[in-house]
């Protein structure tokens, strides 16, 4: 059982390590990931504070994964174009931006206060 997990979990690096040397997203938001956790060392944030920032950031890099995932899915069912698959590639990365979208609007209420 224990050798599942190891293998399970050298599988899931692999996957990291993939998405930090192959996908520009990827370590786009890994660097601001991190620019974030030190924003947030230099302004002091509360725990409870530090506890949304990561969830933010851990849940940004998996859907960013998720998408990836989607994407190359869907290319090796088919190198042709396709509405579903276009379908498919699109509304996955419409899911990266609405989060995007909603981490920028929590950095915003993480740091501005802090700033002003």
């Amino acid at each position: 059982m224990i050798k599942k997990h190891v293998i399970s979990v050298s599988h899931a690096l692999a996957g990291l390590a993939y998405g930090l040397s192959t996908q520009p997203n990827f370590q786009v938001h890994l660097t601001l990931s991190i620019l974030s956790i030190i924003a947030g060392t230099i302004l002091k944030l509360s725990p409870v504070e530090w506890t949304i920032l990561f969830l933010v950031i851990g849940c940004g890099l998996a859907v960013e994964f998720i998408n990836t995932s989607i994407e190359s899915a869907v290319d090796l069912i088919t190198d042709k174009y396709h509405l579903q698959a276009k379908i498919a590639k699109d509304t996955a990365a419409a899911a990266m931006l609405i989060y995007a979208i909603t981490a920028i609007v929590v950095a915003f209420f993480l740091f501005i206060p802090k700033i002003v």
